[in-house]
């Protein structure tokens, strides 16, 4: 499984590709949110945290919107614009100073969860379909030189 992380030139947005639908089959529901909630848990501790909230409230709830969005990247319904409206990720973000070295930590937090999975049955082909998504539309999210 490769699981680098491209680099990418500052405000270039190279074409992303959904996670092929056999992750959401494998994965369900609840394994998307338990994979974005242990990622958080990370997030919550790691040199990233200034850009998560600090109101454990707020921390669960972005937990909660994160999900839906995987999920309904994934193919599954569509949560996330039923409860926040459309995406628009880039816009949403844009109030973070989000560098690339911020994305390589978001990113580099996903490998052992990923890796996990894999001695969790959940097929390799699976796996690098979600990680190559999440390295492509990470790229996008990074707004600060």
């Amino acid at each position: 499984m490769n699981l680098n992380i491209t680099q990418v030139m500052f405000g270039v947005r190279v074409p992303v590709t959904k996670p092929i639908p056999e992750f959401l089959l494998e994965m369900g529901e609840e394994g998307i949110r338990k994979l974005i909630s242990d990622h958080y848990d990370k997030l919550k501790v790691s040199e990233i945290a200034f850009l998560f909230p600090l109101d454990e409230k707020e921390f669960e709830e972005a937990k909660k919107h994160s999900s839906d969005f995987f999920i309904q990247i994934c193919g599954g319904p569509a949560y996330f614009n039923q409860n926040r409206g459309a995406p628009q990720m880039v816009g949403r973000h844009a109030p973070f100073r989000i560098t690339a070295s911020a994305r390589n930590t978001w990113l580099e937090l996903y490998k052992p969860l990923i890796l996990e999975l894999k001695e969790k049955n959940i097929t390799e082909t699976s796996l690098q379909s979600f990680w190559n998504y999440l390295d492509v539309f990470s790229s996008w999210m990074i707004n600060t030189k």
